[in-house]
């Protein structure tokens, strides 16, 4: 079956909304698990973070913006730092990445994960150790394998065969030696509360491991003995709500570094297992608590070690989004209001796709609510849309809203800081929101907004 052309989610007609979502007792409360932890309605009833008023933030700042509770951020970092004791903690820079952020997580102690020369560039630039940076990708280029080797970067994850070539010759002629690890892709994939554990290795990235190429690179990497190999990476998926892949991924990946001590007489030291936690988008979602996470990876390990008669590697993760995305919100105003008869409430907001892709791109479901103000009106079922050219500009599919919504409205939309700004475009030409982040009852901007003239000055004519 097609699907529609306009995208996934302008297929469905009818205004009942998804089986799991009630009508709110009170249109106005905010659900904790979906907000920033200093997210509340202050004295007059509008949204304060950070002891911020919105208000105020589209006064000083404007709107759209991508709103960042930099006290949530930092506690965020802390909980998964702590509860992962001596395990390397890293960050993913594709989830959203600015020289700001770095010069957070080296305050909190926090590695970093950068996909791109791009990535490593900003992580530079905001001060992160090189040898706590790790540099991920499919296809990196001979350049962004030059400047990691040429900064020193800590770990390089190396992907494929040619990458480990390109890497070799860059180490020969600069006379230096990368330390790297080997992505496997070991057969599990992992979502939200499910995990299957066959059949997944149709994908770019890593190594197979049922096919023989993990081993066959570690092999190659061994006998050049140009490389530093410091151990075994793998990424079973995102959005993870639990450890029950990880469990099936662990073994694969140890009886790997198992191979490794029998053949090669070598206990690899380092070993990552990835990470994708998931954070609440919706009252569906239910977040696993850092120390949980950590109590059964660490268990896992442990035990699967033991049974293989290995030392314990010294363990890394990579929670993904779960640093970031719920400590940032985006506050739009709400220009327009069109009740079509029979079939919806479109609520449509100053901006959409072009800085969150990802309801049009993954069928993402969000929440919102009005911020500006409380209301007394019952709540009624609407969908929240962008102002772009597009029928599938959506970005709330669907949200009880109160009935006397309006144009001038602040909305804001929690859980945006994953991949929302890093993903976000120009599409129509529309310049790209700022990020202005809060705390302790002050606001600044740490990525300016996009102007026209920003636009106008790559085209070279």
């Amino acid at each position: 079956m097609r699907a529609h052309e306009a995208g996934a989610l302008h297929g469905d007609l009818g205004s009942s909304g998804p089986s799991w979502l009630r009508t709110p007792d009170d249109v106005n409360a905010l659900v904790p698990i979906l907000w920033p932890k200093t997210a509340k309605r202050g004295t007059t009833g509008s949204l304060e973070v950070g002891g911020v008023d919105v208000n105020e933030i589209r006064n000083q700042h404007g709107t759209p913006a991508y709103v960042l509770d930099e006290e949530d951020f930092r506690a965020r970092c802390r909980a998964f730092k702590e509860a992962f004791g001596g395990a390397e903690v890293y960050y993913a820079g594709k989830a959203f990445i600015a020289t700001a952020i770095v010069k957070i997580l080296v305050d909190e102690g926090l590695s970093l994960d950068v996909c791109t020369g791009g990535e490593l560039a900003v992580a530079l630039r905001g001060g992160m150790p090189a040898e706590r940076i790790g540099l991920h990708g499919n296809n990196k280029s001979v350049a962004e394998l030059t400047a990691a080797v040429e900064a020193g970067v800590g770990r390089i994850i190396v992907d494929s065969f040619d990458e480990i070539e390109r890497l070799t010759r860059i180490a020969i002629n600069t006379g230096t030696r990368p330390k790297v690890m080997v992505r496997v892709t070991v057969g599990v994939e992992a979502h939200t509360h499910e995990f299957i554990a066959t059949a997944h290795e149709d994908q770019k990235f890593g190594f197979s491991l049922s096919g023989g190429a993990a081993a066959e690179a570690v092999d190659k990497i061994l006998a050049d003995d140009v490389l530093e190999l410091r151990g075994l990476h793998s990424h079973i998926g995102s959005q993870i709500f639990d450890a029950s892949g990880f469990e099936v991924a662990a073994r694969r990946l140890l009886s790997l570094q198992a191979r490794v001590n029998e053949v090669h007489g070598r206990e690899l030291p380092e070993l990552d297992l990835g990470g994708g936690f998931g954070i609440a988008y919706t009252t569906q979602d239910e977040p696993a608590d850092p120390r949980d996470l950590a109590g059964d990876l660490l268990r896992i390990v442990k035990q699967e070690c033991a049974a293989l008669h290995l030392s314990v590697p010294h363990l890394s993760v990579e929670p993904g989004r779960a640093i970031v995305g719920p400590a940032m919100f985006t506050l739009y105003e709400v220009g327009t209001v069109k009740d079509v008869d029979g079939i919806r409430t479109y609520v449509s907001v100053d901006g959409g796709m072009s800085d969150n892709i990802r309801t049009a791109l993954y069928d993402a479901a969000y929440s919102a609510t009005v911020a500006g103000r409380v209301s007394a009106e019952p709540p009624i079922l609407a969908r929240v849309v962008g102002k772009h050219c597009e029928s599938g500009d959506i970005v709330v599919k669907d949200e009880f809203l109160p009935a006397d919504v309006k144009a001038g409205d602040l909305l804001a939309v929690p859980g945006t800081g994953a991949y929302c700004r890093s993903m976000a475009s120009n599409y129509n030409h529309v310049p790209r929101p700022p990020v202005v982040a809060v705390v302790d009852g002050a606001s600044r901007v740490i990525v300016r907004r996009e102007t026209v003239d920003d636009l106008l000055r790559l085209d070279v004519g």
